[in-house]
């Protein structure tokens, strides 16, 4: 498979029509027909169902566009990196984190490192760390900042002295929000919205012991904004981090902690053995002398 075809290809899959794709490539619409068919017989599948005013994708062209789009931007990445001149600090450093209240730190190395080195930008992404893990993985990401439990065996890291404190988002009408704090037998019989990485919620049916079997877990979820929606909604109470949604006087929700206490500590990761530019080797040096309380490997 040719880099030029997957751009094809994934253009008539953000246009969902070959002649508006032909014409933001700039080619005649049989040449882009002509180069879907060969990708489809290259690949030996069916990439696209041709509808009359749209296509859409087969699950087969569904996985093509998750590993196009990853190799498109995994090329232009390393383009951007052999470009910069070797001699002066500068480019785009890929951070990656999940939604956790320790980022506040990373983010006041960014603007510190952006002030000595105003030529370096920051690409970041957010999701759970499963997600950042498996961008770093793939080379899409530099750095990720990632929050326990998380299996780092292959990493490199610095673990943050910081923890992070789980406890109950819940709507300021709920009985719950009267106590100080919620304990496991509070939560019989609730509908429940959690983190859908698996390793939390072994560590979640820990904390519950033998009311774990009581909840209904109704919902999971990635990044909690949405599920705090859902909680405003009344659709049930979610288990997240402290400090990461809104909470004040003009808001309908409010938090409460986890009794017993319940926390979770973050770790800043990087691929063992990488290579990185000089931006991300300079950055990744000033990380580990901000954090020299934590532990690096």
């Amino acid at each position: 498979m040719e880099l030029r075809v997957l751009r094809y290809f994934l253009a008539v899959v953000y246009e969902e029509n070959i002649s508006r794709a032909a014409e933001t490539l700039h080619i005649t619409q049989p040449t882009l027909s002509r180069q879907l068919m060969q990708l489809e017989d290259e690949l030996g599948t069916q990439l696209f169902v041709r509808g009359k005013s749209k296509i859409s994708l087969t699950n087969e062209g569904m996985l093509l566009k998750r590993r196009a789009q990853e190799i498109i931007d995994l090329t232009d990445k390393t383009e951007q990196e052999f470009l910069q001149p070797s001699e002066r600090i500068a480019g785009i450093i890929d951070i990656g984190g999940g939604e956790t209240y320790t980022m506040r730190y990373m983010a006041e190395c960014m603007k510190a490192f952006h002030e000595m080195y105003p030529q370096v930008s920051y690409h970041l992404f957010s999701g759970n760390a499963d997600d950042v893990k498996e961008k770093l993985d793939n080379g899409l990401i530099d750095i990720g900042l990632l929050t326990e439990p998380v299996d780092i065996e292959k990493y490199d890291y610095i673990r943050l002295p910081q923890k992070d404190i789980w406890g109950v988002l819940m709507r300021k009408d709920h009985p719950l929000a009267n106590k100080k704090f919620i304990e496991p037998q509070d939560l019989k019989n609730e509908s429940i919205l959690c983190s859908q990485r698996d390793l939390v919620v072994k560590e979640l049916e820990h904390w519950f012991g033998d009311v774990f079997h009581t909840i209904q877990i109704i919902s999971t979820y990635n990044l909690v904004y949405n599920a705090s929606l859902l909680v405003e909604s009344g659709m049930g109470l979610a288990i997240c981090f402290e400090k990461l949604i809104n909470i004040s006087e003009t808001t309908n929700i409010t938090f409460k902690r986890l009794s017993p206490r319940l926390e979770s500590g973050t770790v800043i990761v990087w691929k063992k053995h990488q290579i990185f530019s000089l931006a991300t080797t300079r950055f990744l040096e000033m990380l580990k002398n901000h954090f020299h309380d934590g532990k690096t490997l």
